[in-house]
């Protein structure tokens, strides 16, 4: 069985594959910034850009470069060799290699699986007299042929390839199936490091990328608000805390710090973030619930999966309406200096309740106070 208490090691790739996302374009300014918040939380690895893409993206990266951040800095290629020379000169000192390993691919770009393996050798051997550390990509690992998935990986080992990046480029897996992809082609390499590369057309991005960390890879690919092509890739934000709270792993991400990196990633875009979106929307720490209200005051832990301190937040917020109890009713009074006794919050809901019911929305605590002010004399209404 795989190890663990293992550190996992994250690259981010929001600069690179989080930018291919439809319509959004940062600018070198922004890109620099996004670094530097990348950096700052204590991601390990950034994938800051394709040399290939032109001179603009050449810039942005070399100014990346120029910032001396503590991470590495990683430029994505295709398996060309011209590709290789655009990205030393952006002079990061780290590269990713990317190779067709579906048939679908190889078709598409009329090779095959011969000349893949041929081509693998040799662009590694290339890579070393350029970089200190070189990547390569399975694309389309997941709808690969598993004798080929084999081949290649054992190739790029001896080749000297520093890691092997194991990519659902579609978004197909199930956690059960890149279960069974990493552990059988863990104990194929010697020192290679497995990583893997979700991406989210069903959803499944984020519980894909944990399952690849149980079954022994130990790095992950993600982007911030899990941003990408089509439904996008695996989120920073949840895989880290996922990997905290969730699993026996863990990684050097400070996930208190992420909340302001996600909602400046989100404001860049112009992809906001989802009120339910895990870790960071706004109703992760939202309670309606009566019964889930009345166990939180108890204790947080009761139906909160993590504290909100531990991603930056500053508390859980109980939210008014239909589904409210008077327990929560009572709290939220005590908090604002008004304490009521059971019958006073039975009555406060029933207002509650009716307001709900009649706007659709949730009332405000100076709507909660309104109608305490209706049901008690102004000379009661001495804070506490």
């Amino acid at each position: 069985m795989p190890s663990t208490n293992k550190q996992i090691w994250l690259i981010d790739s929001t600069l690179r594959d989080g930018e291919q996302a439809p319509g959004v374009s940062f600018s070198c300014e922004e890109k620099q910034t996004i670094a530097e918040m990348l950096a700052a939380v204590g991601v390990d690895e950034l994938e800051v850009g394709t040399p290939a893409m032109g001179p603009l993206e050449q810039q942005a990266i070399r100014a990346i470069q120029t910032r001396r951040l503590p991470c590495r800095l990683t430029c994505w290629c295709r398996a060309l060799d011209r590709d290789l020379k655009l990205a030393d000169a952006c002079g990061t000192g780290s590269v990713h290699i990317s190779f067709p390993a579906s048939s679908i691919h190889m078709n598409a770009l009329k090779t095959t699986e011969t000349q893949v393996l041929k081509q693998l050798e040799r662009l590694v051997g290339t890579a070393r007299t350029y970089f200190d550390h070189v990547s390569v990509g399975a694309q389309d690992a997941i709808r690969a042929a598993p004798a080929f998935l084999r081949k290649f990986t054992a190739r790029a080992s001896i080749a000297g390839a520093d890691r092997l990046r194991l990519a659902d480029t579609v978004g197909i897996a199930t956690p059960g199936s890149v279960y069974q992809m990493i552990q059988s082609l863990n104990i194929l390499n010697n020192d290679m490091v497995i990583e893997f590369h979700a991406h989210n057309d069903l959803g499944m991005a984020n519980a894909n990328a944990v399952s690849a960390v149980e079954a022994g890879a130990s790095a992950l690919s993600v982007t911030v608000n899990g941003m990408g092509e089509r439904a996008g890739n695996a989120a920073l934000e949840a895989v880290s805390t996922a990997l905290m709270f969730a699993t026996g792993h863990f990684c050097n991400v400070s996930t208190s710090g992420l909340l302001p990196l996600c909602e400046y990633v989100a404001g860049v875009s112009g992809r906001p973030i989802p009120i339910d979106h895990p870790v960071v929307g706004r109703a992760a720490f939202q309670h309606e619930s009566g019964i889930h209200c009345a166990g939180l005051i108890k204790d947080p832990r009761t139906y909160q999966p993590f504290p909100a301190g531990a991603v930056g937040r500053k508390e859980i917020e109980f939210v008014l309406g239909k589904h409210s109890g008077s327990r929560t009713v009572q709290h939220l009074m005590e908090k604002m200096g008004y304490p009521v006794d059971r019958p006073e919050a039975e009555r406060l809901l029933k207002s509650i309740k009716r307001h709900a019911g009649r706007s659709g929305s949730a009332p405000s605590i100076d709507d909660l106070i309104g109608f305490h002010r209706q049901t008690v004399p102004d000379a009661c209404l001495m804070a506490s």
